[in-house]
């Protein structure tokens, strides 16, 4: 089976409609010992197969209008972060302490983008605050990588013992995630079929989630990735945070296209959050599985007050196991799967030519939704869909057949960037890969500062 037909089949979407699609190969994209560029053009080319099909549905049309996947376009789509410019200002993508580091036995990775988590890895190591990354490369040094990686998760925050594929497969929390499908599906309640306002297919672009409210609680890659690429689709989506964690600005310039930037305290303003929930059509949660369960965020307990709700939740390891509790991120899925040593070696290791374990999770999210939707429209019920960067690590190193690429040759990004003048200043940006006849091409609005907007709906 190609990966466009099992991605289509883990939706659930029906067969018939892969013949909508067509694919623009081109040579030298995403090259890597693995198939990644396979797994990024079918991630892309389901994600727009179903925003096609929800848009046919709406519309009253015949046939779900053709679908075209360029391999240019996906590429640069995945690289979004690295190819953001700011007034000309490349991006920070990784802090001095987000790195590999030799232990006595090994290697291990570590994340400390956000201060919280630098914090936590330093108070773990026993270092002062305003600690080197000498002093800290001599500390890791003296211990073995899986003594580090344990004390830096016990302490709350992120690193990640360097894994071979055989290593990992050993391990618990390996056989939990290859024992899942690659995109949960579950249907609940039995609520009457979803309702859609008809769009008028003669308008200037089919936005099949218009008039839909997506309530945004993600975070860094994956989570955002799906719910700009349903803002581009024209779902009004707030992103809420909390208002002592502030994203990154080059993340919040990058992932916020299309959407609405809010503080809230989930604690303090539990009104303003239920009015939110009250008129929500789709809640998408990217923190570790059971962080928000406390403000009763739990699939169970959301389902309780809005039966008829799409949730969709994305985590790193997947919401079951040992590690089912534990942070994460696209680089330290890497490293634990075996990812990172299989593109280098134990000794040096590499990695993906770009983040694709959260690229293409954010758009098989993105895909579940709006499948989710399809399906509510016919037989109603509550959705939830669930995914898991390192349930499409183990597709990308044990389900994906790499394909010969004979097509054009692969000139690099321009043809698929554009600039966009906004709040944030001049950007430069990777135009949108989801394409289907008759859609959007680009998103309706710049990304806006974060938090400036009310916590309410339009």
């Amino acid at each position: 089976m190609t990966a466009i037909k099992f991605a289509w089949s883990a939706l659930g979407g029906d067969p018939a409609h892969l013949a909508r699609l067509t694919t623009v190969v081109r040579e030298g994209v995403l090259e890597a010992r693995l198939p990644v560029r396979e797994l990024a053009r079918a991630c892309v080319g389901a994600c727009a197969l179903a925003a096609a099909e929800l848009a046919a549905r709406r519309a009253g049309l015949a046939e779900v209008p053709g679908v075209r996947v360029d391999d240019g376009a996906v590429a640069a789509a995945f690289h979004s972060e690295r190819l953001l410019r700011v007034d000309g200002r490349t991006p920070v993508t990784f802090a001095p302490l987000s790195r590999f580091w030799r232990t006595a036995d090994g290697r291990v990775r570590t994340h400390a983008n956000y201060p919280h988590h630098r914090a936590r890895l330093l108070g773990a190591l026993g270092l002062p605050q305003d600690a080197s990354a000498e002093a800290v490369a001599d500390r890791i040094a003296e211990r073995p990588a899986l003594d580090v990686e344990e004390a830096v998760y016990g302490a709350g925050g992120l690193a990640v013992a360097l894994r071979s594929p055989k290593e990992w497969a050993a391990t618990e929390q390996a056989a939990e995630v290859a024992a899942r499908p690659l995109v949960e599906r579950e249907r609940l309640g039995s609520t009457h079929a979803r309702v859609l306002t008809p769009l008028d297919p003669a308008a200037a672009a089919l936005l099949p989630a218009a008039g839909l409210r997506v309530l945004d609680l993600t975070r860094v890659l994956a989570g955002p990735v799906a719910t700009r690429t349903l803002a581009l689709l024209g779902a009004d989506v707030l992103r809420v945070d909390a208002p002592w964690l502030p994203e990154l600005p080059d993340q919040q310039a990058d992932t916020g296209f299309g959407k609405r930037s809010a503080t809230l305290d989930l604690t303090a303003d539990r009104d303003t959050f239920e009015e939110l929930l009250a008129a929500a059509d789709v809640v998408v949660t990217g923190y570790r599985p059971g962080a928000l369960d406390r403000f009763g965020l739990a699939p169970e307990a959301l389902f309780a007050r809005r039966p008829a709700l799409v949730v969709a939740q994305v985590s790193a390891w997947g919401a079951y196991g040992p590690w089912g509790r534990r942070r994460g991120f696209d680089s330290l899925v890497q490293v634990a799967t075996g990812i990172a040593a299989t593109e280098g070696s134990a000794e040096e290791p590499g990695a993906l030519p770009a983040q694709a374990l959260d690229h293409g999770t954010g758009y098989l999210l993105a895909a579940a939704v709006l499948r989710a939707l399809t399906e509510q429209s016919y037989d109603g019920g509550g959705r939830l869909v669930r995914l898991a960067l390192a349930r499409t690590a183990r597709w990308l190193t044990d389900g994906i057949r790499p394909t010969a690429a004979t097509g054009a040759p692969y000139e690099g990004p321009d043809a698929w960037l554009a600039e966009t003048d906004g709040p944030l200043g001049r950007l430069r940006h990777a135009l949108p890969p989801v394409s289907f006849a008759g859609g959007p091409g680009d998103w309706a609005r710049p990304p806006v500062p974060w938090g400036s907007d009310s916590a309410r709906w339009r």
